[in-house]
């Protein structure tokens, strides 16, 4: 595919062009350097309650605004180490961290109708 900016032919299914987004017809590098990425950086954080799962999902400003959380969010709460995670006073601080919930959906965790 050829862009529409600059006539450089580029595969819009590569790598650079997924992970830089825009349109469909632009190439990777006027999309960064036009900054016509529009794209909303969603994250889907899972949890937990007993028998039951939830996810809230996240929208944040930026790519780098939405690792922070990421990477916050996995330390905190256990991804990958297991109980270690609460268990230990190295928790990552997640407060001031910008961000908007579009949407969550947790179970209810008095399932068995016990209180």
């Amino acid at each position: 595919m050829i862009c529409v900016h600059c006539d450089y032919e580029f595969d819009p299914k590569g790598t650079l062009k997924q992970l830089a987004g825009g349109k469909i017809n632009e190439c990777a590098a006027c999309v960064e350097e036009l900054g016509t990425e529009t794209a909303i950086k969603y994250l889907g954080c899972a949890s937990s309650d007993g028998k039951m799962g939830g996810i809230s999902i996240l929208a944040f400003e930026s790519n780098d605004a939405r690792e922070s959380y990421r990477e916050a969010w996995n330390n905190n709460s256990g991804m990958n180490i297991g109980k270690q995670a609460a268990l230990n006073g190295t928790n990552t601080p997640m407060s001031g961290m910008k961000f908007k919930q579009m949407g969550e959906n947790f179970g209810n965790s008095n399932h068995k109708g016990k209180l």
